[in-house]
């Protein structure tokens, strides 16, 4: 019974004639997944920051883990801004 009403569902669309393109242009879709991919990596820094700064309490010689460690959620960002560019925007 699904199906059918899917199938039917799915004709009336087609039929409509109306224009069926994307929601969104290819600026809007980069800008929104650059901007999610530089959400995740701030929401990953705000742990990892707090944690580097914690041991480097303790242990001054830890800061180059630390600084790795904080730095390297950033190259999520960049490989998003990477892809925009290749995609060409």
């Amino acid at each position: 019974m699904s199906l059918e009403l899917a199938t039917e569902a799915s004709n009336v669309v087609l039929q409509s004639g109306a224009a069926g393109g994307p929601a969104l242009g290819p600026a809007a879709a980069s800008a929104i997944a650059v901007g999610l991919a530089a959400f995740g990596a701030g929401y990953s820094q705000r742990g990892i920051g707090a944690a580097a700064v914690g041991a480097m309490a303790e242990d001054e010689s830890l800061f180059g883990k630390g600084l790795i460690l904080t730095v390297l959620p950033e190259t999520l960002i960049i490989l998003a801004l990477i892809v925009v560019v290749l995609i060409g925007l």
